[in-house]
């Protein structure tokens, strides 16, 4: 039995419970809502591209290497901020990322032509560098390990929904095409940049570092939580301290690395190009929109669901490499199939399987790295598997250059996505039968 459990047994308490309950509210909405933004501003290149990429001069490789010189702009500057919002804490430094992607996204609208566009591609993940590593470390400050799998789950329904409602949206923005001299492409850049410089100030004033400064619990609720991690913090340093070096050179991080770089690619495979794939079923981009949001629906179902489970399983190794087979062999079968529904049906389940991998994913690394080591690890895992968002869309847009189609390319990354979840599911359970197993949440809470 763990000191965790030895020290919670039974029941969640009617104090843990409340307290939990107005943390969750409190926080989870305004990061979903920014984490929506985030990864609006991200992926709206895909449905800019429908005009973007003739009005500028793109083919399908040069679009693929702009779009993931984002992730290559992102993983330079990835370590570097999160170790800042280590220092300089979360509620300020989340509120400057977001302002300055605001801008680099809405300057989007000004590229013009392929150079520009690979150096505003390449600013904007500079910007937006430690946004996605900085909220995992934030929550680790709030959330206790047995709540953290539906917490995550919640932070990644934000990309579904991005799908659900930006998707549409993204569809109308480029029948604005000629108002006011700019072309649609150029309005949807615009328009979907607002939100992130609007939330900016938002984020600095509505959210506070940790719960020891989280005036609006009550006073016995801010003392239980804050003992409560407290503990924890104890507990996973009394097994091992890690300095940031050491988190950064550590095998079993490198290796989370690997595992997280392989998702980028299914997650970006899908994200950059579903809306060309869907446009190449002869639909307008306003019934390109709205099919866009049906993998989106269903992944927001899964990611939710597929969060809770895990925490009430108390498991995490076995959730993420089934989250990711799954990922992966959906992946490969839209590429085996040529019937425009079970495409879509494939890429459905393919978008699911993927963002519920992250939900679960991202507990493990909080499972045994603390402080100073958690933010450059979890920065560092990030950052060198967010490589896979340059990686796979140069590489699925140039096999589709060469071969005129995405099957080959969105096929390989699916194959690549199994057995990437075959070594973590077999490493995954060497290491927890060693000595130096990662820790899982108490079952007496994880429910």
């Amino acid at each position: 039995m763990s000191n965790e459990t030895a020290a919670n047994p039974g029941n969640v308490t009617a104090l843990e419970s409340r307290t939990m309950q107005r943390v969750i509210w409190r926080i989870m909405p305004l990061i979903m809502l920014c984490y929506f933004v985030a990864y609006l501003d991200r992926v709206n290149v895909g449905f800019a591209a429908l005009q973007m990429n003739k009005a500028i001069g793109l083919n399908g490789a040069a679009f693929g290497l702009g779009a993931g010189l984002f992730f290559l702009g992102y993983c330079l500057c990835e370590v570097p901020s999160n170790l800042l919002l280590y220092k300089f804490g979360a509620r300020r430094w989340i509120a400057r990322i977001m302002f300055t992607w605001g801008l680099c996204a809405g300057a989007m609208a000004f590229v013009q032509g392929p150079n520009s566009f690979y150096g505003m591609r390449t600013l904007l993940g500079m910007a937006e560098a430690g946004f996605q590593p900085g909220i995992l470390f934030f929550l680790t400050l709030w959330f206790p390990d047995a709540y953290r799998g539906r917490v995550m789950g919640l932070f990644f329904a934000a990309i579904p929904l991005s799908g659900m409602l930006g998707a549409p949206v993204s569809g109308m923005l480029l029948s604005l095409d000629g108002t006011a001299g700019l072309q649609g492409w150029q309005w949807l850049y615009i328009v979907e940049a607002l939100p992130a410089l609007i939330l900016a100030p938002v984020v600095a004033i509505y959210f506070q570092d940790r719960p020891q400064d989280g005036t609006w619990l009550k006073p016995d609720e801010r003392e239980w939580l804050a003992a409560r991690m407290a503990t924890e913090y104890r507990n996973q340093e009394r097994k091992r301290r890690y300095s940031v070096l050491q988190a950064l050179s550590n095998p079993w991080v490198l290796f989370l690395a690997a595992i997280y770089f392989t998702n980028v690619c299914l997650n970006n495979g899908i994200a950059f190009f579903l809306p060309q794939i869907i446009k190449g079923f002869g639909l307008t981009n306003m019934q390109t929109g709205l099919v866009a949001t049906i993998p989106s629906t269903l992944a927001l179902v899964a990611v939710i669901w597929w969060g809770r489970r895990s925490d009430k399983r108390n498991e995490r190794i076995a959730h993420s490499a089934i989250a990711n087979a799954v990922g992966g062999g959906a992946l490969l079968i839209s590429a085996l199939v040529a019937d425009p529904y079970l495409r879509i049906a494939a890429l459905a389940v393919a978008l699911a399987g993927t963002l519920s991998f992250a939900s679960v994913f991202w507990a493990i690394p909080a499972s045994f790295l603390t402080g100073a080591g958690a933010a450059g690890g979890i920065a560092a895992i990030s950052a060198v598997g967010i490589i896979g968002g340059f990686v796979a869309p140069w590489f699925i847009g140039y096999l589709k250059d060469i071969t005129g189609d995405f099957r080959l390319g969105l096929g390989l990354v699916g194959a690549f996505g199994i057995v990437a979840a075959v070594a973590l599911y077999a490493l995954g359970r060497w290491r927890a039968s060693t000595q130096d197993a990662v820790p899982v949440p108490p079952p007496s809470i994880a429910r």
